[in-house]
């Protein structure tokens, strides 16, 4: 077997991460948090989480719900629902909604209820509940910088959509001007440049803020508001840099600037025969591994896995995934999942989104989720009136999109085009996210007094 060298790696890492193609496919991966039906302020069961899941009989080498979507659990006792790639955006909707309808079921057999926030609201113990080495492993990999990283695996939840890379055409007009990820920014493009890889991998990072913002649902924590909309970006932007930030600028190469991204990264575990922990050495990057004594180099597995403990604001994966967005109430994930494939899906949507953000433009040129338009967005959400007016302009333009789709007969997009512009007038319109409603409800969370712990 050829010996990985940095070179090697480099070269794999730009073009497995970019799968180069015609976009079109969507998916969406959905993360819940499992609450007790009667007493939603209270852990739940384990044993009746084990009993809804042993219910839909998943074999353990194809975890896969009737409609393909695959299931797995999270550190904390999260669910992810993750869907396979439809070939459009109301296909993956319509697949991830039966898929999730079943899902559902089985768990309110167990009087359990799968919700939607960003942050667990309710007061909980912080505990990994999965004791696998990975996870054992980056409990103490984050606990040695504070908190936030037993946080993050035990109490947050997301909304992330999976986009195509797009294609290797000519890049967007005008001279790069080193946006995130080493991107141009500029004026109009040529239809066919918005399918260009490197024009896809700039709107993503240039619409990051506004889809924290616009679906910021995460605002308390143990039971107390925290001073922020979207509580679960204030967490990612505390931990460690290495795998949480935007690739920087690199010749207006987004491969390349992955490329790097992944080597300069700080190894969060090594695997290990069954039985040794997975801990990786303090202050350990790949690259430092790479070159370290011949028996101990890694391995093209070990890049591979490496891969998956980066977890930057939109992480390429051969696809796109868009992993900034809060998770969101009921089948409120069906908004983001709309607003983001509508504006990739349309050149003349991509140039409006780009107009709306550019006021943005300065405070989005530091990589998220540390930059001050993130910081911005998950500390006031819509509330904050450049933020407001970008978000408007972008479900504008992705309702427009979805308005063309159902004139032409497109399944389903009427219908997501109503959702759009609901969501639209409810939040954005009014500077309101759904962390506002959280914060306003009078059954708001808090700690239960212990008479009220008799179920129901």
């Amino acid at each position: 077997m050829t010996p990985l060298t940095q070179s090697s790696a480099e070269a794999y890492v730009a073009s497995t991460c970019f799968k180069i193609g015609p976009p079109g496919q969507v998916g969406v991966e959905l993360e819940w948090f499992v609450h007790d039906s009667c007493r939603p302020h209270a852990a739940p069961d384990p044993d009746r989480v084990n009993a809804a899941l042993d219910s839909l009989r998943l074999s353990p080498d194809l975890p896969l719900l009737p409609h393909g979507s695959r299931l797995t659990r999270e550190p904390g006792g999260q669910v992810e629902l993750s869907s396979p790639a439809a070939d459009d955006l109301a296909g993956c909707v319509d697949i991830t909604s039966q898929d999730l309808g079943i899902l559902r079921a089985a768990f309110a057999a167990q009087d359990l209820t799968l919700v939607g926030y960003g942050t667990e609201p309710h007061p909980r113990e912080r505990r990994v509940t999965l004791r696998q080495p990975r996870y054992l492993a980056m409990e103490e990999f984050f606990g040695r910088t504070g908190p936030w990283g037993k946080i993050m695996m035990c109490t947050t939840a997301s909304t992330q959509v999976c986009l195509d890379a797009g294609t290797d055409g000519p890049s967007a007009s005008g001279p790069s001007t080193d946006g995130p990820g080493g991107t141009s920014t500029g004026g109009p493009r040529a239809d066919g440049a918005w399918h260009d890889f490197r024009a896809r991998w700039e709107l993503a990072h240039r619409l990051g803020p506004v889809l924290v913002a616009a679906f910021a649902n995460s605002p308390l924590l143990d039971g107390r508001p925290t001073g922020y909309r979207s509580t679960r970006q204030a967490v990612w932007s505390r931990m460690d840099p290495s795998r949480t930030l935007a690739p920087t600028a690199v010749d207006g190469d987004p491969r390349a600037a992955w490329a790097r991204y992944v080597l300069d990264a700080a190894v969060l575990c090594v695997r290990r025969p069954e039985g040794h922990p997975w801990s990786a050495p303090v202050g350990l990057t790949f690259r430092d591994w790479l070159a370290g004594p011949e028996a101990e180099r890694p391995s093209l597995a070990d890049l591979d896995y490496h891969m998956t403990t980066l977890f930057p604001p939109v992480r390429p994966r051969g696809y796109l995934e868009l992993r900034m967005i809060d998770a969101q109430p009921g089948d409120g994930w069906q908004v983001p999942a709309a607003l983001a494939a509508a504006l990739f899906a349309d050149p003349k949507a991509a140039d409006a989104a780009l107009a709306a953000l550019e006021p943005l433009a300065a405070a989005t040129a530091e990589p998220g989720p540390r930059g001050p338009a993130w910081t911005r967005a998950a500390t006031r959400g819509m509330d904050d009136p450049v933020l407001r007016r970008a978000a408007l302009g972008c479900f504008t333009a992705a309702e427009q999109v979805l308005a063309d789709q159902a004139r032409a007969g497109r399944p389903g997009a009427g219908r997501l085009r109503s959702a759009v512009a609901e969501f639209a007038e409810r939040y954005p319109a009014r500077g309101r996210c759904p962390a506002d409603d959280l914060l306003e409800a009078p059954t708001a969370p808090r700690r239960p007094a212990p008479e009220e712990d008799a179920p129901c």
